[in-house]
């Protein structure tokens, strides 16, 4: 078996403050803005004084759509827009990905394994795969329900086909690989296409600087 990139999967993870940074990133990215209530403007009727301003012995009230009145307007409630998204950016989640997979290599969860190619998109043909693991590869058997994380170069149709109907097995190409799917998996099955990809991905790319320079050429051109 190949030896994994110490730069990507042999970190040492001194603090957990930059994962749990991008775990909640991550969960907030998906979480949805759907409590709302009714202000005061928006709760039917209320448009007659209850009673008249003075001379009742009762509190003054204009409207029965007042939040302290049972019934009536929410204040300060959820308008269903609020923005729950935590801004992390890119370098930062490439540092907590590497993190992550550190983590799970020295927890021997880290496969490299050779291509999934299914022919017909079958359930069985996974199953198949998964065997062929176990025997060459040295794939430590999971109980049943155990998450494994797929990272393969293309999510095909047929691969797609294959695994949906497997709740405990996700499928993601490379750059998606994200803190929130390593650190709850039981396994990660890199296969060997993908594995170049991974590392290419995380590696401290000379891509940024470039663009740098360019933008910098562009402003001196001006």
């Amino acid at each position: 078996m190949a030896t994994l990139d110490k730069a990507i999967f042999g970190l040492e993870v001194k603090n957990h403050d930059l994962l749990r940074l991008a775990y909640n990133a991550y969960l907030a990215e998906a979480r949805l803005s759907n409590a709302k209530t009714l202000k005061r403007g928006e709760v039917r009727g209320g448009g007659k004084k209850p009673w008249r301003q003075k001379g009742t012995g009762r509190a003054r009230f204009g409207s029965t759509r007042n939040p302290i009145w049972k019934g009536g307007g929410v204040a300060f409630g959820p308008t269903g827009e609020q923005n729950h998204k935590l801004t992390i950016s890119t370098k930062s989640k490439k540092v907590a990905v590497k993190q992550a997979l550190s983590l799970a290599n020295a927890a021997k969860k880290v496969y490299l394994a050779p291509e999934f190619s299914p022919k017909d998109g079958k359930t069985k043909e996974v199953l198949a795969y998964r065997d062929k693991l176990v025997k060459e590869v040295g794939y430590k058997p999971l109980p049943r329900g155990s998450n494994i994380l797929a990272v393969m170069p293309e999510k095909t149709d047929l691969i797609l086909r294959a695994t949906n109907n497997i709740p405990e097995l996700k499928v993601v190409r490379p750059t998606y690989l994200n803190v929130h799917d390593i650190l709850n998996a039981d396994a990660v099955i890199i296969t060997e296409k993908a594995m170049p990809m991974v590392v290419e991905w995380l590696s401290e790319s000379a891509a940024p600087v470039k663009a740098a320079k360019t933008t910098k050429a562009a402003k001196e051109a001006k």
